[in-house]
């Protein structure tokens, strides 16, 4: 018999989704803190104090408390009422700071410029329409000091896929393990929408429980990652990264890889 999963907001309660995406926080935030001190021209990075770094729906604060940690100022948003709570928590227990703000990641401002901003594992394809990326592009892009750098990492779609794509994650921390499969169906050439579906097999001290969530992605390909960037004008691509994270191996942006990793400078205001 199938086994039968729960239908399960894991961004109304994140403790899961927090526990399977840490596994890649210190190799992300490191490499966050190599690209804005080799990428970044808005103020000279001597210390790391001076510089403040934003994310955009950032979930469940992981980025944020690794980034503060290294001693940067740091400020979130995200629409989840449910994910700041828990980022709240997480900051709190780590003794660390973070501004966090509560809205959509097309139209919430920082409440201060910033010097660097970050959105990374396609996050930014939830944003469904153009005008929704548009609108976050400029946003980000008015939240910037001149020279600031916005690093968006996201998968680039191949509509000639005819197969589901899958992951899997696994992860244990104080009596409680998980399993998650991430499984990802062709994307759609004409609605430009990908479905994606999570299933978490958890054993939380002892408690089983099947859980599932599930969501759409807008999709680009690299003609449509380039029309749209050519939308945003005020930022210049500095360089590019695959989700290796390594910084002294950028990568071009021809669509040789799936996973990209920009680097985009701000060099006008919106």
């Amino acid at each position: 018999m199938p086994t039968a999963y729960e239908p399960f907001d894991w961004y109304a309660d994140p403790l899961y989704y927090d526990l399977i995406f840490d596994v890649g926080t210190e190799e992300e935030s490191g490499f966050l803190d190599a690209a804005v001190r080799r990428y970044g021209r808005s103020r000279a990075p001597t210390s790391r104090r001076t510089l403040v770094g934003y994310e955009p729906a950032c979930g469940s604060g992981r980025l944020l408390a690794a980034m503060a940690a290294r001693g940067y100022r740091v400020l979130g948003s995200d629409l989840s009422e449910g994910m700041l709570d828990y980022a709240r928590r997480k900051l709190e227990r780590a003794k660390l700071k973070a501004g966090l703000l509560q809205g959509d990641m097309s139209t919430v401002q920082p409440p201060e410029l910033v010097d660097f901003a970050w959105c990374l594992v396609s996050t930014f394809k939830y944003l469904l329409t153009h005008e929704q990326a548009i609108k976050h592009l400029t946003t980000i892009g008015r939240a910037l000091r001149p020279g600031g750098i916005y690093i968006l990492g996201l998968h680039l779609s191949d509509y000639d896929r005819l197969l589901k794509t899958h992951e899997r994650w696994t992860a244990s921390s104080e009596g409680i393990d998980v399993v998650c499969n991430i499984q990802g169906w062709p994307p759609d050439p004409k609605t430009r929408l990908e479905h994606v579906r999570t299933r978490l097999r958890v054993n939380d001290h002892g408690r089983k429980r099947n859980l599932q969530t599930e969501w759409d992605f807008r999709t680009y390909d690299l003609g449509q990652l380039y029309e749209l960037l050519d939308q945003a004008p005020w930022f210049e691509i500095a360089a590019n990264y695959n989700f290796l994270y390594r910084i002294d191996e950028p990568i071009p942006l021809d669509g040789s890889y799936e996973d990209n990793l920009l680097i985009l400078r701000k060099i006008a205001e919106p």
